[in-house]
This record gives structure tokens, C-alpha cells and sequence, in this order.
């Protein structure tokens, strides 16, 4: 039996922790719980063959309790294959306390879900060094320093290893000396590179030995050891293996592997592009005021609470809210959106976007790993290192492989050299080949690489999609979802029409309204009067102003009495409506709210008010209509105004009048249909159908709770990236299938050739310096398809 505790949110009385203790103890393998309501702690004893904490904590969400956790992202060294990251993926998720655990061989990272209460970031290192490799905490600021220090070693390395064996190569074909004495020259230029140049191999295939594991350390070792020492006995021992030695053949099979190593490095380092392009963007000083004198700072050294300056033309330093100032702000970097954005005393501003034309002055609110770019790249490499399905699948089978390779190329030696009665020679130039062509790396890169270029592309645009599976998902979306009010729309009142009774008069009839209206507080009237200021400019209050309680207001404007309202506020002050009410129910017919306007007890035009469509709506939904995918829109709002933006924006089936509850239940309606849901919204009352839906997407100008629901979060406030999304998650799952296809196919071919299965009718054998050319060569080619998508 084991021992865990968990830390339960959501307990606010002893009832409830009745409820949480009764949902541990209905689990399989669960004999005994223990909730401490005040300290908010559940003690568990459960037996680890039968339960497991993840198990735990998917129980207790079940019943509405949610269990803290945190997340830890390592650097992790030493894998070389995919096998290698499947053997820490599986030392950590059997560490005490963890929840879950995604290990990418691409990025060399680890992300980690972990209880706070059971374990710690020292205790999940450990785990990671218990299994063989090396581990380290990963900051943002530190993203993309391994991948250059690993390339930097791998260059070092190859070029060693290149000059002495080229050398050795060249001996082997040409030499004045005699037999002996060319060998023993051989041995001593091939004994470095194999045990210095290849010293890694050998320690990885070491490490695997230790945890009962085989990765492809252990081919090249084993291949290039069997040619090093079979070279060795033939000088050892004239006359019992021949004149030929193979020193060429470890040498340049260890050179072509550290080339192919180091070309993957750089290769897979582009691929991960995303995350360093992200930390770049970071300001590396800041000014700040201190005790009223201003100073520049590491950005590092600044702290919450600080005044900061900034400059045009600057970085904005770090997260903040603006305390002085006005300024225009690009912040296209983060939300890919090219319009700059206003702001000015009272707004927030984000770490790395740039100040325009005003100087601004900034109370700090986040920094280090509390910022917004922080926590931004931090999405994106753990979504980065997740896994859909296909890798999986593809780890699976690549753990099969190496094992299955050892056991071809023993067969293959046997076959050859017992069964066919080939020469030792020959039988060993199978066995080697077979060995060193047998490395599943073009299978263990082909889905992560095409993941982290695809992820990475759509973070730059501003779509942060937050795993792997959401990206699968979305790619077999067949119908999406909208919610009307702030994701279709603006989310609040706009003037969309002024129809005036004399066109001569109807500029200064819409200055009048908009001066009554200035002073109102009401929805409507405040987008009136936002709209009378851009036709005329800064207005004057108006005097003797008055509101009628949801009716309309009335206000005296350059000696004029003016009513700005409804049909009734007219009637009760005697003003005749007569043609104005035809106009009026024409624009209540399109969904929209008819304001009438009398001056001096005369109807002088009618403003149409509603929520207006954003720049985009139309577009997003053609767009979606020509990928195949049927449009739905779910609305809170009344059945004519539904009706009318989704006759403006020719959606094909709109709900009006939709509880949230209402639009879940549409979403599972169309799940039942067959239909793969994408759901988008930007309010709390869109979180449940987000959650509901396949693919829930939110908007980044929306809530909190709905971007937690979501799987994909559109930085940018335009309903037309929901296409750029789809058609990403598309080409990216497009790639993941070109890859796996290719890596099958080049393991599955690949194999049979080295082992000679073309040598009885084409007298072909393969070289194992060529195995190891093509091994090398099918790992950079998958990653080079998935850098593809960069362009």
C-alpha cells in the first residue's frame, strides 16, 4: 500500500469533504481516506498496481473538486532516440506524485503535472537521473541555450572524429606499408575515434543496459565494436581471419552518425524556433524611478510595485498598467494583430511590445515568470511537448524496433555465415549493417518536429494551441460553433444607422442627439453619443437635462428641446411619430433598437442601435463554409436579433435565446449528428459548451474561464484567425502523416536490404558507412519536411 496526500480546492464546509472522502474511497484500490476540511488535505491509501494519484484526481473532478497541481518544465540530456524519451516519460510518471508527464526527444524537454503536496521539482530531477539521463529546470529565460551547447559539443566532436577518419578511410584503399603494418597504423588512428569521438555511445548504451533498455547507442555501439575488434583480432591473430580490416567501417559509421546527430541538432533547434523567437522579444533593461530619481536596471532586477519609463520607440520592459501617459502600442508580436493599440492612463501594457509615438509611465505588475511572454512561451512548449495519437503509436513501435533489430541482425549473421556458408567477412558486414540502419529516429522526430514547427507557427500569428491533441482534433472538425455576442460582434452597442426626415438637417440633428446623450449613462445612449463626436467633434453638454427611467432622455441644446428615445417618450410629450414609424419598424425588423429624435416637437430622424458585426464575421464563416464546414451560431440574445446577424453573415442554423446550458446540449446534439465540434466564445457563459465541444476555442480579448476551457486561444481579437487555426491544425496534421509515412516505410524497407535480401539476385550488399548515410539521412529528411511549414 502507498501513502499520498492531495491538496482539494473547491471544500467549504464538512459536507463537502464528506462528499470528497466518499468519491476516494468508491475507487478500485483505494482502502482508506482521510479529508482535513480546514487544512483542506486528503490523506489516501491505495494500492499502486490497482489506482494511481491521476486516477484520484480524475475522480474527484467528476464530483466538482478539483486537486492543486503545478507544473515543472526540465531540460533533459543524454536521450538519442525515441526509446529514450519514452524511458524518462516512464521513470517520471512512476515517481511518487506526478500526475501526468510528457517527454518530447524533439525539444529535449519534460513537462511535468505534478502534487505540490507529494512530491517536488528536487524529487522529479531525481527520478529523471534515476532513469539515466540528465535533468535540469527550464526557464523561459534559458530556452534554446541547450540546443546550442549541445550542437556546439556534437561540432567539436565531428570534426575530431572527420580527421582521423578520413585518414583512416584512405589507408584502408591505399598503402605503401605492408599488411601489418598498415593495420597497426589503422588501429591507432581508429582507436580514438572509437572510444573518444564514440565515447557517447557507448556511455548512452551503458545507461540502457543499467534500466534493462536498448536505444540506438546500443546499435552503433555493438555494430562498430563488432568491426573494431574483429580488426583487432585479425592483427592479433594472422592467417585465422584474413587480411581485411574494418576500421574504415567503425570509423566512418561513428563520423556519418555524429554528423547526422549534429545536423539534427541544428535542425530540430529551427524547430523550436517559436519558444527562443518568444524569450527574444524580452526588454533586457528597464527605467525605472526610484525614491524619485530614474535609473536603468537589468529587467531582472525590477520588482511588482515599481514605476517604470517608457521611452518612444522602447520595449516595454515588463507587464504593467499605465499611470501617465498616452501612446499607440504595437503589440503584433504577441497577438500577430498589425494595428497598433491606444493607451492611456489606466490600461495594461505587456512586457516586450513596443511604445510608439507618446511616453508612458507604468506601474509594474508582473515579472519574471509571471509575465505575459512568459507564460505565453510556457504554453507553447508544453503544448510542444505533448503527444497526439500518432506519436503514440509511433513510440510504441519504435520501442519494438531496437529490440527487434538485435535479434534480425544476430539472425541475419547466423543465416549468412551457418545457413548460407558465406564468409565470416560478409556475414559480419550484414550484422553491422542491419544494426546501424536500424535506428527508429526518422520515426521518433516524425510527429514532434511537425508539432513544434506547426505549434510554433501559430503562436508567431497569434494561436496559442495548448497540445497536441487540440491540434489533431481540430484538424477533423466538421462544424463550428460561434457564439454571437463579442466573438461575432463587438459585445456592446454601436450606431449602424441615422435615417433623417431631411437630409439637409442631418448632420445637425445627429450633434444634437449626441449632446443630450452625453450626459445619459444608459448603453445606448453612450454609443449615440460616441458616435455624434466623430461627425462633429468635442460636444457640449446640454442643459435642462433629464432622463426618463429606460425611455429616452430630453435636453435643451442651443435653445432647441431635444427627445432622444422611444415611441413612448415621444407620445407622452405629444410629439407626432407619423412616417418615423415606418422606418423605425423596419429597423427593428433587422434586430436592431429604433431611437427616435424630435427637436422642438418634431420627428427629425431615427438611429438604428445594436451590437455591431466585427471586421471579419463574414469573412471567417465564408472561409469556413469553402474548408467544408458547416456554421452554427448560439446566442443569449432575442430571436430577431440572432435572426438578423446570421442572415447579415449567412450562417445556416442560429439558436437564439440559448441558456448556457442550452448551447451545451446543442453541442452534444451535434456530436450525436457525427459532427467533430469546434466551439467559439469569449464569456463565462460560453466555458461549459467550450468544454463540451471537441475543439473549444477562445477568443484572447474574452475570459479567463473561457480560455481555460479552450484548447486553442486566438491572441487576437478577429473571428477570421479561427480559419488561420483549422487550416494550420490541417497542413501540421498533413506533415505528421508524410513523416510517419516515411519513416515506416524507410524501416520497413530499409532492414531487408541490409540483410542481404537482395544480394541472391542483385549481388547486392549493403555498406554499413552507407546504412549509416541513410540512417542519418532519413532523420534530417523528417525534419526537414516539418521545417517546410516555417516558409
Amino acid at each position: 500500500m502507498t501513502h499520498t496526500k492531495l491538496r482539494v480546492s473547491g471544500m467549504g464546509c464538512a459536507a463537502c469533504a464528506g462528499a470528497v472522502e466518499e468519491a476516494l474511497l468508491r475507487q478500485r484500490g483505494v482502502s482508506g481516506a482521510h479529508v482535513n476540511p480546514a487544512s483542506d488535505e486528503a490523506t489516501v491509501e491505495y494500492d499502486p498496481s490497482m489506482a494511481s494519484e491521476a486516477g484520484l484526481a480524475a475522480a474527484l473532478s467528476k464530483v466538482g473538486y478539483a486537486v492543486e497541481t503545478r507544473t515543472a518544465s526540465m531540460a533533459v540530456q543524454g536521450m538519442t532516440c525515441a526509446n529514450c524519451a519514452a524511458a524518462v516519460e516512464k521513470g517520471l510518471r512512476s515517481a511518487r506524485g506526478v500526475l501526468s508527464a510528457n517527454v518530447s526527444f524533439a525539444s529535449e524537454t519534460a513537462v511535468v503535472r505534478y502534487n505540490p503536496a507529494a512530491t517536488s521539482v528536487p524529487a522529479l530531477l531525481r527520478a529523471v537521473r534515476d532513469a539515466g539521463y540528465a535533468a535540469s529546470v527550464l526557464r523561459h529565460q534559458e530556452e534554446g541555450k541547450t540546443e546550442g551547447s549541445d550542437a556546439g559539443r556534437l561540432k567539436m566532436t565531428l570534426v575530431f572524429s572527420l580527421l582521423l577518419a578520413v585518414p583512416t578511410f584512405v589507408l584502408s584503399m591505399v598503402s605503401p606499408l605492408d599488411v601489418r603494418a598498415n593495420g597497426l597504423l589503422l588501429l591507432g588512428l581508429a582507436t580514438p575515434v572509437q572510444f573518444v569521438a564514440g565515447g557517447r555511445f557507448y556511455l548512452g548504451a551503458y545507461r540502457a543496459l543499467r534500466h534493462g533498455r536498448a536505444t540506438m547507442d546500443t546499435l552503433v555501439s555493438v555494430g562498430t565494436s563488432a568491426a573494431y575488434v574483429y580488426s583487432v583480432l585479425a592483427i592479433s591473430l594472422p592467417g585465422r581471419f584474413g587480411d581485411d580490416f574494418y576500421f574504415d567501417t567503425a570509423v566512418l559509421i561513428i563520423s556519418i552518425v555524429l554528423l547526422g546527430r549534429y545536423l539534427e541538432a541544428r535542425a530540430k533547434g529551427r524547430a523550436s524556433q517559436a519558444v527562443r523567437d518568444l524569450v527574444g522579444l524580452q526588454a533586457k533593461m528597464a527605467r525605472v524611478v526610484r525614491q524619485g530619481s530614474e535609473s536603468q536596471l537589468p529587467v531582472e532586477e525590477v520588482k511588482v510595485g515599481d514605476v517604470v519609463i517608457v521611452r518612444p520607440g522602447e520595449k516595454v520592459p515588463v507587464d504593467g498598467t499605465v499611470i501617465e501617459g498616452q501612446s499607440i502600442v504595437d503589440e503584433s508580436m504577441l497577438t500577430g494583430e498589425p494595428m497598433p493599440v491606444d493607451k492611456k492612463a489606466g490600461d495594461v501594457v505587456v512586457g516586450a511590445t513596443i511604445n510608439g509615438s507618446g511616453l508612458l509611465k507604468v506601474t509594474v505588475t508582473g515579472i519574471g515568470e509571471e509575465t505575459a511572454l512568459a507564460r505565453i512561451a510556457g504554453l507553447v512548449r508544453q503544448a510542444q511537448g505533448s503527444k497526439p495519437s500518432a506519436q503514440r503509436l509511433a513510440d510504441s513501435v519504435a520501442g519494438v524496433i531496437v529490440s527487434a533489430a538485435v535479434a534480425i541482425a544476430l539472425v541475419t549473421f547466423l543465416a549468412w555465415y551457418f545457413g548460407a556458408g558465406a564468409q565470416l567477412a560478409f556475414a559480419l558486414t550484414a550484422f553491422i549493417s542491419v544494426l546501424v540502419i536500424s535506428c527508429p529516429c526518422a520515426l521518433g522526430l516524425a510527429t514532434p518536429t511537425a508539432i513544434m514547427v506547426g505549434i510554433g507557427k501559430g503562436a508567431r500569428s497569434g494561436i496559442l494551441v495548448k497540445s497536441a491533441e487540440a491540434m489533431e482534433r481540430a484538424r477533423r472538425v466538421s462544424a463550428v460553433v460561434f457564439d454571437k455576442t463579442g466573438t461575432l460582434t463587438l459585445g456592446k452597442p454601436a450606431v449602424t444607422d441615422f435615417v433623417p426626415t431631411s437630409e439637409s438637417r442631418a448632420v445637425d440633428v445627429m450633434c444634437l442627439a449626441a449632446a443630450v446623450e452625453k450626459a445619459s449613462e444608459h448603453p445606448l445612449g453612450l454609443a449615440i453619443a460616441q458616435a455624434g463626436e466623430k461627425t462633429c467633434g468635442p460636444l457640449d453638454y446640454s442643459h435642462d437635462f433629464e432622463s426618463f427611467g429606460g425611455r429616452g432622455v430630453a435636453g435643451r441644446v442651443d435653445g432647441r428641446m431635444v427627445l432622444v428615445g422611444s415611441r413612448l417618450l415621444l407620445e407622452e410629450n405629444g410629439v407626432p411619430i407619423g412616417d418615423a414609424e415606418q422606418v423605425a419598424a423596419g429597423l427593428e425588423s433587422e434586430g436592431k433598437t429604433a431611437v427616435l429624435v424630435s427637436v422642438d416637437g418634431r420627428v427629425e430622424g431615427v438611429l438604428g442601435v445594436a451590437d455591431a458585426v466585427k471586421d471579419g464575421s463574414a469573412q471567417a464563416v465564408a472561409g469556413l463554409k469553402e474548408m467544408g464546414l458547416e456554421t452554427v451560431m448560439l446566442t443569449g440574445d432575442n430571436r430577431r436579433a440572432g435572426e438578423a446577424i446570421g442572415e447579415l453573415l449567412e450562417i445556416g442554423d442560429v439558436v437564439s435565446e440559448a441558456m448556457p446550458e442550452d448551447k451545451v446540449e446543442h453541442v452534444r446534439m451535434l456530436q450525436e449528428r457525427g459532427h467533430v465540434v469546434a466551439v467559439v466564445g469569449d464569456g463565462i457563459n460560453d466555458a461549459p459548451a467550450l468544454a463540451q465541444a471537441d475543439v473549444g476555442i477562445a477568443l484572447g480579448s474574452g475570459t479567463d474561464v473561457a480560455m481555460e476551457s479552450a484548447g486553442i486561444v486566438l491572441m487576437r481579437d478577429d473571428p477570421r484567425a479561427v480559419v488561420e487555426a483549422v487550416g494550420l491544425s490541417r497542413r501540421t496534421m498533413r506533415k505528421v502523416k508524410q513523416n510517419l509515412f516515411w519513416a515506416f516505410f524507410y524501416n520497413a524497407t530499409a532492414i531487408p536490404i541490409a540483410a542481404g535480401a537482395l544480394y541472391p539476385v542483385f549481388g547486392l550488399l549493403l555498406n554499413p558507412a552507407v546504412a549509416a548515410a541513410v540512417m542519418a539521412f532519413s532523420s534530417v529528411s523528417v525534419v526537414g519536411n516539418s521545417l517546410l511549414m516555417r516558409r
